[in-house]
């Protein structure tokens, strides 16, 4: 390879560094913004929550009366959602969410359980139109930056289909935000509610320092009375939580892509760095080369003229 090839490679690896660059920055940038949304949103979701549970201990057996809380006879057609994004170069984000819907899916079949896929993000959407698989549910464009209104069109498609009787299980597959570094997929149930964490007791349901008596009675719930009745209060509350959860899950994947594309756009980086100083070295060897051959044949052509 000549100098020449070499310095234009030098320039192509510098020239890509300086992208991965700019796309760690604003991924760093947008990763902050979506951290303060988690933030935000805890605090609402929390409390949504712990209002549900207490409605649904209220209501007692008027619950089965609701069709959204009727617990199927089998649970035969589950319903597997994943939430990737719209786009890639985020390393391994994407891939590992498909890789689990997929084990996910082919473990209920073994079971002669009947599969159906809904898909949040065109990554997932794709992969799975590629690997054959019908996708009845797909929700792409807003991966970025998901607003409420999309976790709400996908909450409505997934509770109608249960209702219906068209499906009697939802699963969703998503990655949980720890950290820029890290991030781990996790797998919920979200209907039947019977299932999920709703109707269970959480720590994090007991706010001690927010509202707590903090006096050593934190188990003890304040009397609540009713109005309208707690069946009717726990039917606007169930499709509530059942949003409020999947726009925590899309939170959660939005923060998630944003880090694994910064920790990827950042080891492109260095990955690139190291190129570039392989490279120098070789154009460097290559020139010493060059002006050797020149000094053997100054010399030899000095020799033949004694």
């Amino acid at each position: 390879m000549s100098q020449r090839d070499v310095k234009n490679r030098i320039a192509s690896v510098q020239n890509i560094r300086k992208i991965t660059r700019a796309m760690e920055m604003v991924a760093a940038a947008r990763l902050r913004r979506a951290e303060q949304r988690i933030e935000r949103l805890r605090p609402y979701a929390s409390a949504i929550r712990r209002m549900t549970r207490q409605a649904a201990e209220a209501a007692g057996t008027e619950i089965s009366s609701l069709p959204i809380l009727q617990e199927h006879d089998s649970q035969d057609k589950v319903a597997i959602l994943l939430v990737t994004g719209d786009r890639g170069l985020a390393g391994a984000f994407n891939s590992q969410i498909i890789r689990a819907g997929i084990r996910a899916a082919a473990e209920h079949e073994s079971e002669g359980k009947s599969v159906v896929f809904y898909a949040s993000g065109r990554r997932g959407v794709s992969s799975l139109t590629f690997r054959g698989r019908e996708v009845r549910g797909a929700y792409t464009g807003f991966t970025d930056r998901p607003g409420y209104a999309n976790a709400r069109e996908i909450a409505e498609g997934l509770m109608a289909a249960y209702i219906d009787g068209e499906i009697d299980r939802v699963e969703v597959f998503y990655n949980g935000y720890v950290s820029p570094l890290t991030q781990e997929v996790r797998r919920e149930t979200l209907l039947p509610l019977q299932d999920a964490t709703v109707l269970e007791g959480g720590e994090h349901d007991v706010d001690t320092k927010d509202g707590g008596s903090g006096d050593g009675h934190e188990g003890q719930h304040a009397l609540v009375e009713y109005e309208p009745d707690p069946a009717e209060i726990l039917a606007r509350l169930v499709p509530d939580y059942v949003e409020i959860s999947l726009f925590r899950a899309l939170l959660e994947s939005t923060a998630s892509e944003h880090g694994a594309r910064m920790t990827a756009m950042r080891n492109a980086s260095q990955n690139a760095g190291e190129v570039i100083e392989d490279l120098t070295l070789e154009m460097n060897r290559a020139r010493q080369a060059e002006i050797t051959q020149e000094i053997m044949e100054v010399v030899a052509g000095a020799e033949s003229l004694v």
